[in-house]
């Protein structure tokens, strides 16, 4: 007790001293209600998801426009696909051929907007020489994952390349007939390679081609690192098209609760391939929906 009264004349003797004691005081409550306040507004953070854009959504824009019609839905993660351009004042496209001084850009950029690179794709590349240089180009963006749709011969090289550079590859589906559109498909083809081949899983597609998103993701239980995130307004179509997330036909609370069971971890990119001039309302509400059907789906 006397030790305290020492201390608390100390603090009374020297005014400064204390105001620095009650800022330090107030930062860590301020940081602790930060936190819960996003936890709150983001609660797929607490399951280890990181819920953002494939910028595919948008791509009738520069990449540069993409990112803040991302930040505006209250999304801070990006996967980039090579074809779009850049942007800023910027003519190069989002390959692994710009130059630094575009790679210098687009990392301010990003930063500006607190929206973190984290998935590249879809790629398709011709060769090893081509794969090599498209991971050497994505260890230098931070990039964690390539979802891609190789050639079946070149998985071993892109097995090899994963354990290098310790980037995930993710191998996407499109609608049937395209290769990879069956998940059996996808598992026979990954089989024995690095267990850092896994799987982009495309929901939408799925429901395209007559699958049922919720069983296909559980054939491929512990393989799917990354989706593309969709609801559509009707099944086994190819002429299907997205609506806001809940209210089509790809029962997304089931999705989610079984991406649950799984203990999913990565990201979850909303791409919304309709109404493309004017989507950003779109992708807004299919993340509130998104959010809320999670925290229902809690209690």
């Amino acid at each position: 007790m006397k030790f305290l009264n020492e201390k608390m004349g100390v603090l009374i003797r020297f005014p400064i001293l204390w105001s620095m004691v009650l800022l330090m005081l107030l930062s860590s409550c301020g940081s602790s209600s930060q936190g819960h306040k996003k936890q709150n507004q983001h609660p797929e953070t607490k399951l280890g998801w990181q819920l953002g854009a494939q910028a595919y959504t948008f791509k009738k824009f520069t990449f540069t426009e993409a990112v803040s019609k991302i930040a505006s839905c209250d999304l801070q993660f990006v996967e980039a696909y090579p074809q779009q351009e850049i942007g800023g004042g910027i003519q190069e496209k989002m390959d692994y051929h710009m130059s630094e001084n575009s790679r210098v850009y687009l990392k301010q950029l990003l930063k500006e907007h607190n929206v973190r690179w984290l998935v590249y794709g879809v790629i398709k590349a011709k060769d090893a020489p081509e794969w090599r240089k498209i991971f050497e180009f994505a260890k230098g963006m931070g990039i964690e994952t390539i979802t891609c749709e190789p050639d079946v011969a070149m998985l071993d090289e892109i097995s090899k390349l994963c354990e290098e550079f310790d980037i995930r590859a993710a191998i996407h589906n499109h609608a049937s007939p395209s290769y990879y559109w069956n998940p059996e498909t996808v598992l026979a083809a990954i089989e024995g390679k690095s267990n850092k081949i896994g799987v982009a899983a495309d929901i939408g597609h799925w429901v395209r081609s007559g699958l049922d998103p919720v069983e296909s993701l559980k054939k491929l239980e512990g393989k799917v690192y990354h989706l593309h995130f969709k609801d559509l307004n009707e099944k086994d179509s190819k002429s299907a098209h997205d609506v806001h997330w809940g209210t089509g036909v790809n029962n997304i609370a089931a999705v989610i609760n079984e991406l649950k069971r799984q203990k999913f971890r990565g990201m979850i990119a909303a791409e919304y391939e309709y109404n493309w001039d004017n989507n950003v309302e779109d992708v807004r509400i299919s993340v509130e929906n998104f959010r809320k059907i999670l925290v229902e789906s809690n209690h």
